[in-house]
């Protein structure tokens, strides 16, 4: 006997609704029929099942259509098990490149909202859509209090042999450092994925799907939807039976239990469930009287399968920390392309992300300090949520890939920016609150900056101010010069790049006035950049090629080959070792008609030949001064154009002695401007070593943790299928040396022959697919983009105990506000911070902030007021939420890797008296003594009775191991 569970799954899947639709449009044209008629059809039958995926649909519908019955209906729903939230986060996020950080935010998010309403915190996944899957997901799931987790996009091949081999479930052990303390149990859908299948060997019409297609922009006035499927009558249910059955008994065969799940939903369904549930409850009956089928059926939600699933005690492989990317779909797809679609709305986001960080923590120490400050704190929480619903929001699989329709991402940036512009005045009224100013004949000609520390490190770095006016001083809070460089920008937008090294203290505020006229700034006072212009000359001259120009700093020397104005060696001067290297821009020349060879779009990358190079010809200009040497190199197209289309920036840096030079000194920046490309072109840059690899790459799962990346010779599309994503980290290395990339926002990257690695930057793309030209995502991107990457050359010992600070050090950049006021601060007010946050440096501070959430952290009471209706209407502002991270692996470092004892109380003595601190999970529903999930019997463990429980945390101090996530909720006398 064989129980079919059919999980009637409403789940947002990507490729069909936010790359075509706006959320508005969504809920217009059929979002807010599917809850509305599917709360409706559970209330008529107790055996209905359903299962909702993302919050950020159903808060629209809560919060804008539903009604008061509607709302308790729901509550009943919830507390019955017959409607059950999975996954529970605001979205269904990408696995590949979006940040682990924001990826617990949306899911923070999600779960905040759920846990305040219902009391109801989830604990399986649906994560069926996202192109690929990442082993960070399952970690973070698990630490969220998962107990099992499903996937389905992974690589055809590996997916047709996990199936003939009944291995499409295992246990997960997807962090290396973490292994079984955060393991889960997962579930591959297997080859007919998450949809139900559309075909009917007597129908022409779409499978199970009784209610048709969905109609944009309104539904049908009359509720006549276009390929509605045949009803379920006398004439047709045994042959839709006998289609159900079958494809149930093919699925059994892929699984080791009786137990199958069948799901019956796809994107864009249930949006009239009356007629869906009314037929499958025929047909379901239908089965269930026929002992000759073998098998029976029931509605199911996702939890009760899993729970089956565990009660079979059944005994399962291990698959340790590597992921399931890339993805594809066949020999010919590999959806690899999205690594770099839409890089600006990359950008965007991760910056977004940034200064909701820095707004955060800022907003959180200004509250505690200054409790009764002028800035109004409702409205303060009403400027983060807003960014926090907008970050959450793109980090959608049809998001932050890049692959949705220009509205679509249109309304990303919108969101972003709205939500960033809030976050900025937040800033500006705390920094107006913490100062004065007194103004006299000596401040006249001053402009002030401030400069805020998102990260809980002190650290001693260069920022960079745009400026149309020359200076002449830079002076500290003290009136102290401080050191500066002044030069030409290379920005056509202003006329001066001011670079000042500043010293700041973890999560501290330091404060500089800039001295300006209008005359040409004076070198008694300032350093000021010289710049030299060379001829602008073919590619690839070699004329008087032994003329080399060394560029140094203390920790490299750049070696300038004036003939061809490249680069070419990079010496390491801490070890004295020269590595070869050269860079280049390249565009692979991409096809657009379907009918001639496989394509390229918003997914996916078919390399139709090798990469050809861009430019044919180049300029130089050489900046040299005593804090900044820039390096501009100008690439051409041909020979004749006026306006270069790729550009790069280099930088290094000098650190003055007596300054810190551990992080300042060690990254050779690189700003690209490339664009506007040519139609169907794809653009990368090339760097080519001397490191023996043996095309060998690492590259990052969600900024979270390292991949090893070996070459795949495939039968088609080998350059594609070698394409992995880069969120924050690549590298190669040998025996002797590791180049090192750090990137501020996801890049596609692929070693394709020994010693090189290739960046993807930007692709412009149109083809006749008709999906493509119906939906408009053909990715005919006509922007210029400006990614910045860090690349560091060194010894692995030196890369492996900085690359993780030096990443954060890119992504979250001090945030620079230059002040709308003159005149000179008053003494008793400057911004010292005489007890600033600071972490030991292979601890991270992920997050400190004040979330606004209105429900008691003891579960017992907060369920007794859920039931008495006492939630409190107000926002919550006495709870902060603080998140530490452990960067590194158990065996990356020999000092970085020990486990970190931090007193809480101690860490926040700033802010005032820590008075208590509760543990929570990852998304902080949960209290962790409390928080028990299963422990599903493995090769490696042998039996499941034990469940996983969390110890409690003891004297405000926690010790926090290799790569811990650790989540507190800490309040304040």
């Amino acid at each position: 006997m064989c129980l079919s569970s059919p999980t009637a799954t409403w789940t947002w899947a990507g490729c069909t609704q936010c790359s075509m639709l706006s959320f508005q449009e969504s809920m217009h044209a059929y979002a807010a029929n599917v809850y509305t008629t599917v709360v409706e059809e559970l209330m008529k039958a107790r055996h209905r099942r359903f299962i909702v995926v993302e919050q950020e649909f159903f808060r629209l519908w809560w919060d804008t259509v539903a009604g008061e019955l509607q709302k308790q209906q729901v509550h009943q729903l919830v507390k019955e098990g017959r409607l059950e939230f999975i996954i529970g986060g605001q979205v269904m996020h990408d696995d590949a490149v979006a940040a682990v950080d924001d990826q617990i935010l949306q899911l923070t998010e999600g779960h905040g909202f759920l846990y305040e309403t219902f009391g109801v915190r989830p604990q399986f996944s649906w994560h069926v859509d996202p192109f690929g899957a990442s082993a960070t997901t399952p970690t973070i799931f698990a630490m969220s209090g998962f107990n099992a987790h499903l996937i389905s996009r992974i690589d055809y091949d590996s997916k047709a042999a996990m199936q003939d081999s009944k291995k499409l479930q295992f246990v997960w052990r997807g962090s290396r450092s973490l292994s079984e303390k955060q393991e889960i149990f997962t579930h591959v859908m297997d080859q007919f994925s998450y949809c139900t299948p559309s075909y009917l060997p007597f129908s022409n019409r779409s499978g199970f799907y009784w209610n048709g297609v969905a109609l944009f922009p309104d539904p049908p006035k009359d509720g006549i939807y276009p390929n509605m499927s045949l009803s379920v009558t006398s004439d047709s249910i045994h042959q839709y039976a006998e289609t159900m059955v079958k494809n149930i008994k093919t699925r059994a065969a892929w699984f080791r239990s009786n137990d199958v799940l069948w799901p019956w939903g796809c994107d864009k369904q249930f949006f009239n469930s009356s007629v869906q549930f009314n037929n499958m409850d025929l047909l379901l009956e239908y089965i269930n009287s026929k002992t000759e089928f073998g098998v029976t059926v029931q509605y199911s939600t996702l939890g009760e399968y899993f729970r089956s699933i565990y009660n079979w005690n059944m005994t399962w492989e291990v698959r340790g920390s590597q992921d399931f990317l890339p993805y594809s779909s066949d020999v010919f797809q590999a959806w690899t392309g999205f690594f770099a679609s839409r890089n600006v709305l990359k950008g965007v986001a991760r910056r977004a992300s940034s200064l909701l960080y820095a707004g955060e923590s800022a907003f959180t120490q200004y509250l505690m300090r200054r409790p009764s400050g002028a800035v109004c704190k409702m409205w303060a929480l009403e400027q983060l949520r807003a960014l926090r619903w907008a970050v959450s929001e793109v980090q959608h699989h049809d998001g932050i890939t890049g692959t949705e329709s220009p509205k679509v991402g249109d309304m990303y940036i919108a969101h972003l920016h709205q939500g960033m512009t809030g976050v900025r005045k937040l800033m500006e009224a705390i920094i107006l609150d913490l100062v004065s100013y007194e103004t006299n004949e000596h401040t006249e000609g001053l402009e002030h900056i401030t400069v805020y520390n998102p990260l809980a490190w002190n650290i001693t770095t260069f920022i960079t101010v745009a400026l149309n006016t020359s200076v002449t001083a830079v002076y500290d809070e003290l009136g102290q010069l401080v050191p500066a460089q002044i030069h030409n920008s290379s920005d056509t937008g202003h006329a001066f790049d001011l670079y000042v090294l500043v010293v700041l203290p973890g999560l501290g505020y330091r404060r500089y006035s800039i001295k300006t006229e209008n005359t040409e700034p004076s070198e008694k006072t300032i350093n000021v950049g010289r710049q030299v212009k060379f001829n602008r000359q073919p590619s690839g001259s070699t004329k008087n090629s032994n003329k080399m120009m060394p560029l140094s700093n203390d920790c490299y020397t750049l070696w300038i080959d004036l003939s061809t104005k490249m680069l070419v060696s990079i010496t390491d001067r801490e070890r004295n070792y020269t590595v070869p290297m050269t860079q280049e821009f390249l565009e692979y020349h991409a096809n657009g008609d379907t009918g001639a060879r496989p394509i390229s779009d918003n997914y996916m990358f078919f390399a139709s030949g090798s990469a050809i190079p861009a430019a044919k010809s180049i300029r130089l200009e050489i900046v040299t001064g005593k804090l900044v040497t820039e390096v501009r190199q100008y690439f051409f197209r041909d020979g004749s154009q006026q306006n270069y289309i790729y550009a790069t920036f280099s930088r290094l840096y000098h650190v003055p002695d007596g300054y810190d030079k551990t992080l300042a000194c060690r990254p050779i920046e690189q700003q690209y401007r490339v664009g506007p490309l040519e139609l169907n072109r794809e653009a990368i840059i090339r760097i080519k070593t001397n490191l023996q690899t043996n095309k060998r790459i690492y590259t990052d799962n969600n900024a979270y943790q390292m991949q090893a990346r070996e070459f795949k010779t495939c039968y088609s599309n080998t350059v594609a299928r070698n394409y992995y994503p880069m969120v924050r980290t690549a590298y190669i290395e040998d025996d002797k040396t590791r180049l090192l990339l750090l990137a501020e926002r996801s890049h596609g990257v692929s070693s394709l022959d020994n010693g090189q690695v290739e960046i993807m930057l930007h692709r412009r793309l149109w083809n006749n697919m008709e999906w493509d030209l119906n939906y408009n995502l053909t990715l005919d991107d006509t922007s210029v983009v400006r990614p910045t990457i860090w690349l560091i050359v060194g010894s692995k010992e030196v890369t492996d105990s900085l690359h993780q600070r030096l990443g954060l050090c890119l992504e979250h950049k001090p945030l620079v506000m230059l002040g709308p006021l003159t005149g000179r601060e008053k003494a008793e007010n400057r911004m010292v911070d005489d007890d600033p946050v600071t972490l030991p440096p292979n601890i991270h501070l992920q997050i400190l902030s004040i979330p606004g959430w209105r429900y008691s952290s003891n579960h017992t009471e907060h369920m007794r007021n859920l039931h008495e209706a006492k939630t409190r209407g107000d926002a919550d502002f006495s709870r902060v939420l603080l998140r530490i991270q452990h960067l590194y692996e158990v065996d990356e470092d020999p000092i970085l890797s020990k486990p970190a004892t931090i007193n809480i109380k101690a860490l926040l003595r700033g802010l005032g008296t820590v008075r208590l601190v509760e543990e929570r999970s990852i998304t902080g529903t949960w209290d962790l003594p409390t928080m028990e999930r299963w422990k599903w019997k493995s090769t490696q463990r042998k039996d499941n009775d034990e469940k996983i429980s969390m110890k409690s945390m003891e004297d405000c101090t926690i010790t926090v191991t290799p790569k811990e996530i650790r989540t507190l909720f800490v309040y304040f006398q």
